[in-house]
């Protein structure tokens, strides 16, 4: 509808809403075309019944929600950009009905990759996975939680049961990431990924544990990598493996690990599983969060591993 017939029912809408006109207007983007805007403004006007409490020209938390899906199903339209699947559905279901002709055609990333598989490590963590060897020397890791306080029982490994068990927060977790993603913009590299982390672990009435380690007390280094100052930090949360980062300092480290852990929120879902892991230069099972996506078991050595009893 946000071409030919669209329009005229926009215009016949707007035509019997004059006081919507100038509203509705000083809603659109600065750089949004023609086309664009006409898409989204189609948008707004078919949902805005969704949010009863919207008032036109007063700002409310019903009104920023349904801007902040508006612009998602235009980016993603116009852009190419993807949300995780509950927020696609959701832009997808609002959008029904609307017909945008000539659209960019753009792939997905899994008509992208196809049958390729992703590695599991992110490229600030990639050091730690080439030159691993099974003599890795014992890394004194401090703890520290970062939230509501959160204690681990120390066990020889995780129980068999251990993924079923913890999938549940997963699952809630992966909706509050999803929705504060939608309230930030989406996923993107400028993002306070830390916080927005912090705050949605804690929505669900949960901590993030950070452990660091200098990078000049990490062995085995590549030969050419001259730069052995700085943090690498790994994230866990109700002992689950989420991601490693590598920073200048601390906040660095913790920022770089937290933006690697949202890119498993990218996906359809995310999933516990049982995974082999290098900790003091043994083999280990360790729980780690995945996405659907094909991958190589390969991960960072663990720095902490809250299932070894004499850790």
């Amino acid at each position: 509808m946000a071409q030919g017939r669209g329009e005229d029912i926009v215009s016949e809408f707007l035509d019997q809403n004059p006081n919507l006109v100038n509203w509705v207007e000083s809603l659109r983007g600065h750089c949004e075309t023609n086309k664009q805007w006409e898409a989204r403004r189609e948008f707004i006007l078919r949902n805005m019944e969704i949010f009863p409490t919207i008032r036109p020209g007063t700002p409310s938390p019903s009104l920023d929600r349904l801007l902040s899906l508006s612009m998602v199903w235009a980016n993603h339209v116009f852009l190419g950009c993807r949300y995780p699947q509950p927020v696609m559905d959701k832009v997808n279901e609002m959008a029904e009905g609307i017909t945008v002709k000539e659209a960019p055609e753009r792939k997905t990333r899994d008509e992208i990759m196809g049958k390729t598989k992703r590695p599991a490590v992110s490229v600030a963590a990639d050091y730690l996975v080439k030159k691993t060897k099974p003599n890795d020397t014992d890394l004194k890791a401090p703890v520290k939680s970062v939230g509501h306080p959160a204690a681990s029982t120390l066990k020889s490994g995780p129980s068999p049961g251990a993924p079923a068990e913890h999938q549940p927060f997963f699952n809630r977790l992966y909706k509050a990431v999803a929705w504060k993603l939608v309230s930030a913009g989406g996923y993107g590299p400028n993002l306070e990924h830390f916080e927005i982390f912090r705050s949605c672990v804690e929505s669900c009435k949960a901590s993030l544990s950070c452990v660091f380690v200098p990078l000049k007390d990490i062995p085995d280094l590549p030969s050419g990598r001259t730069q052995r100052e700085g943090q690498v930090c790994e994230l866990r949360c109700h002992t689950v493996y989420m991601g490693t980062g590598y920073g200048r300092d601390e906040c660095a480290a913790r920022a770089m690990a937290s933006k690697e852990a949202l890119k498993v929120f990218q996906g359809q879902k995310v999933t516990v599983k049982v995974c082999r892991r290098r900790f003091r230069g043994r083999d280990v099972e360790d729980l780690v969060l995945l996405d659907e996506q094909p991958r190589s078991q390969v991960f960072p050595p663990a720095l902490s591993y809250p299932f070894h009893g004499d850790q």
